[in-house]
This record gives structure tokens, sequence and C-alpha cells, in this order.
């Protein structure tokens, strides 16, 4: 890269539009969406889509609710000439979606594109030529006045083939194909010039598509380019103003939103920003930007996931992880201050039966384009103790106490340091269950029995089986687990206190099963977790104090008070 970059690149210039009203307007309506899936981002692609692929994607593009679709440019190739032919004689079209095909300001183009489009019921038809200084001086080598007389007269041209199929109902669109870097007085001229031809009116509708063909400034420049010619278009009122912004400077995205704020009606893109160079505009972000602000986009993107399958199969081209809405890990926290901010954010929600959408770091519901929960929030060495939490409760039902969400979270952190991966469903579970002995107790209740009279402690025996031998406790309290702790004193010689204890259920439902945290501290104030689930919360209790115990003595030195495996205690 150069040190003095002025030497070799220059800005380009901007509009002067001191009195710009844009930046005060608010959006509050979706513009009228065109597709050019099946035009600008086929023709961008390695191996351009056959008659299957562009079939598969146009079903995809109706099921989204696209009612105008750029489908092909029909005299650039055979197979899309084949297409178009296909859509009319097999009546694929639905009476409310228009196709658009595209041409240049070429006699034998024109010509072969209205073939193409015989019989249609309803067609936009497409003409481009490029305007800029750049392209007329460099590519075309034409004046200004040349220019203008190929557009018009391809436009004259155009309107005699439309009027000799007066069947079809016919909507005309002109581009100024390098608008963006044209002079505004000159795109402003040449679109007058070509609606001077057509004569827009109701009876005969004209679109005028202003495109930042190859982004070469700021968003708010194209917005002030946007407002100019609005003002100042003659017959502003008789056509519909389209942009197609592409992406160069990565802000085709803002360049769309500030083109309606400074007055178009239209959008063109592609699903997923496919096209040349950089892509076109991407139109699941666009709307999806607008549903976020609460305004009905008119597109569905409810099966977020069908959508990528079918465009990533068509295109052959992979979905960023980051990419906006679309994206794997869009939803994804690993953060554990986010990860923090988001389960608090869903617990409110949940307390308070909210309907109005208010989440941490979640601008949008994922669940609104078919997304789970499930991957909201996922575990890795960067994670809190709230991403844990969040997993164990959405996919098991446990509230950990804040103590063991902690205690754990520690855990975590030493195996996802250990190995440097991110933590599975699976794997989390795993290591919860053996680290607070849910799924093989080092002791096991077998068998308890507790009573206690008008004001009298209560009395537990129980019988706990440690490997091969049953072990026999017996003790008296305030309480089920004090009395619990005094057996374990009394028949094994082990010291513990309660620190904590919580429970609750994990279902609805009378007979739900129950689960038991107890936090214990041992002779030398060692802090242990035990974690229990049971049909009956008693036992959940016994158990989860039984795994802490556990987890703080040298269980090999426990004292042989035994009986056999098969002695009737153990039944």
């Amino acid at each position: 890269m150069l040190t003095q970059p002025e030497n070799k690149y220059r800005p380009f210039p901007t509009v002067n539009l001191p009195d710009r009203q844009w930046p005060a307007q608010t959006l509050s309506k979706a513009p009228r969406w065109l597709s050019t899936d099946l035009r600008d981002g086929n023709q961008s692609l390695a191996e351009p889509m056959d008659a299957a692929r562009k079939l598969e994607f146009w079903s995809l593009l109706l099921a989204c609710g696209f009612k105008e679709i750029e489908v092909a440019f029909p005299s650039a190739s055979e197979t899309d000439f084949r297409f178009v032919r296909d859509l009319i004689e097999q009546q694929r079209i639905p009476e409310d979606v228009t196709i658009q095909v595209l041409t240049q300001a070429r006699s034998d183009l024109i010509e072969r594109t209205f073939a193409a489009l015989e019989g249609v019921p309803r067609a936009i038809l497409h003409l481009y030529n490029a305007t800029a200084p750049l392209f007329r001086e460099r590519v075309f080598r034409q004046s200004k006045a040349e220019i203008i007389e190929l557009a018009t007269r391809a436009a004259r041209e155009i309107r005699s083939g439309c009027e000799q199929n007066p069947a079809t109902a016919w909507t005309f669109e002109y581009s100024p194909e390098t608008f963006c870097f044209t002079e505004p007085e000159f795109a402003l001229e040449i679109c007058e010039a070509v609606a001077e031809v057509w004569q827009p009116c109701p009876e005969r509708p004209m679109i005028i598509n202003l495109p930042a063909t190859v982004e070469v400034n700021t968003p708010n420049v194209y917005a002030d380019q946007i407002e100019y010619f609005c003002r100042h278009f003659s017959r502003r009122q008789a056509v519909c103003i389209s942009v197609h912004p592409h992406n160069d400077r990565g802000t085709g995205i803002a360049c769309a939103e500030l083109a309606l704020l400074a007055g178009a009606d239209r959008v063109e893109g592609c699903l997923l920003g496919n096209g040349e160079r950089t892509g076109n505009v991407d139109l699941i972000t666009l709307a999806l930007n607008l549903y976020t602000q609460g305004i009905a986009p008119g597109l569905d993107f409810s099966e977020m996931k069908q959508v990528i399958e079918v465009v990533t199969r068509c295109n052959q081209l992979p979905v960023h992880p980051r990419h906006p809405y679309a994206g794997e890990l869009v939803f994804t926290a690993f953060s554990g201050s986010h990860q923090d901010a988001i389960k608090k954010g869903f617990a409110i929600r949940q307390q308070q039966q909210e309907t109005l959408w208010q989440m941490p770091y979640l601008p949008l519901d994922p669940a609104d384009i078919g997304c789970s929960y499930e991957a909201v929030i996922r575990v890795n060495s960067q994670s809190g103790k709230s991403g844990a939490a969040w997993l164990l409760e959405q996919n098991h039902g446990l509230q950990l106490p804040r103590g063991l969400q902690q205690d754990f979270s520690q855990r975590v952190q030493r195996e996802t340091d250990r190995h440097g991966k991110e933590m599975t469903q699976h794997s989390l579970w795993q290591l919860f269950c053996h680290s607070y002995g849910t799924d093989t107790p080092l002791l096991q209740l077998e068998q308890a029995e507790s009573h206690s009279g008008q004001g009298e402690q209560t009395q537990l025996r129980a019988s706990v089986r440690k490997q091969n031998q049953v072990l026999r406790l017996q003790g008296n309290g305030n309480g089920l687990l004090s009395a619990a702790t005094h057996a374990l004193r009394q028949s094994l010689g082990v010291v513990v206190s309660i620190e904590d204890y919580h429970e609750h259920t994990l279902g609805k439902r009378s007979d739900s099963r129950s689960v038991a945290y107890v936090s214990c501290l041992n002779a030398q104030g060692e802090r242990s977790w035990g974690v229990a689930i049971d049909n009956d919360v008693a036992r959940a209790s016994l158990q989860a104090l039984l795994n802490a115990a556990a987890a703080t003595i040298p269980l090999e030195n426990t004292p042989p008070v035994t009986h056999p495996a098969n002695d009737e205690t153990s039944r």
C-alpha cells in the first residue's frame, strides 16, 4: 500500500445540497422489493445456475413473498431465454407476481427480449446503459448527446414493441447504469429524455432505477444524489424511483436505507447479498432491519434455515457464520457478560410475560425466523457462570443457585482451558453430572425412613450403598437434613454442615420430578455441592446431601458399618 494514496486516488465528488431533508426523515413502511437473484446474482456465479436450480430458487422467492422478480437476461444466453419461456409456457407465474428482464440498448437484443416475453401476462422490461464520464470517455468514447440518443432510441423501440403486444401489461424500467458516479445534472437530463419517450402514466407505468453500480462514496452522498434527483425530476409523481445498491465499500445496506429516507420507493437486491464483486444489497438484512423497528417488510423469512439451504445449494456459496440474521453464530453469545445479560433478560421476560421484545444483545427474537434458543448461548473458555447455567436450564430444567453457578463455571473454565474448544451441550451435561454426583453417586441412597412427633426432633434411619457395600445410618435433628448430617457424623464419623439448600420441581404436573441442591462445609471449611433428581423431593434432598458429603471426605476411611448387598435392609 502507498504511504501517500492521494497521489493515486481522488475522492469522488459530493452533491451540493445544503438543505437536504433526508436526515430528518424516518422509515415507516417497506419499499417495493425486487429480487435480482436469478439475473444479477446468477451472472456473478462461477457456475451459473442451470434450469433446475433457477426453478428451485424461483419457488423460494415466491414462498418468501416477492411480487417482482428479475428472472433473466434473455438475450445473454439460451439458458436464460429458455427459462423465461418455461415460466410463461408452463404458467408458473402467479397472478400477483410480475417478472422482470434486462436488456442493453441494442436493437437485436431488444428484439430477442420481446421474443422471450411473448404471451407473458405482465412484465417489467428493464433497459440500461452506462452514463458516467469514466464509461463515456474510456469505454464507449461517446459524447453526452450520443449517450442520450442511444438510450432514447432504445426506449422508442421498446415502447413500439410494447404497443404491438397490448395483451401484456407492460412496465418500463430505465437505469442510468453508473448513476452514483454520473454528474447529477446529466443523470437527470438523460432520465428526463427517456421519460419523454415513454410518457409515464397509470396506464403506462415506469420505473427509474438509480443504481450504486459500484460504491464510490459514503452512503450520505448516495442519499444526497437520490434526494437531488427526486427534487428535480419533472415527472416525479408519475414514476417509481428504484435503487440498486452494490456493496463495494461494505455499506450497501446503509445506502439502501438512506436512499429510502431520501425518497426512493423500491429496492433491488439479492438474498444474502450475492452479486458482482462484493455483491448486491442483502434483501434479507434490509427486510429484517425494518422488521426489528416494528415495520412489516412484506417478505417472509420465518423459515430462515430453509432459505439458507436453498440459496447456498443454488448459488454454491457458503454463508459467513457472522452474516447478519442468517449466520450460524449471529444469535450466539460466548462472552460471560453477554450471557449473563441475556439470561437475566429472558428471566424478566418470562416473569413479567412481556409482549414487547426487549432483550440485551438480541435485537431480533430468533424464534421469529425459525431459530431455536439453543444457539443463543454457547460455552467456551470466554464464558462465565450464566452461560452454563442457561444451557442447563434450557435443556434440563435446572435453575442453579448462584453459588452453584459460580462453582460449576470454574469447573467449565478449567475444562475448556484444558482442551481449548467449545463445550457441547452433551459434554456440559456430562461434566455437571460427574461433578455433583447426579449420574453415579459415590454414596447411593437405598432406603430411608423418618418420623417425628409433635414437638419432637426428626429421627432418620437410612441405608446407603457404597460400591458393593450397604452402610446403615441413624440420626436425629430439627429436620430431615439436620437428622441426616447427625447420622453422617454418628454412623460414619463424617462432619459436614449444610451451608445452602434449594429445591424445585422440573415440571408443572403433580407427578413431576424434583431437583435438590445442597452446599456443605466439612470440618476444614471446604465447600462442596451435591445435586440429585428424584420423584420424591425428600429422597432428592437426602441424595444431594450425600453427594455433597461424598465430595468432601476420603470415602475409603468410612467405618465398615455394613450389610451384604443382598441384606433385607437393601431391598
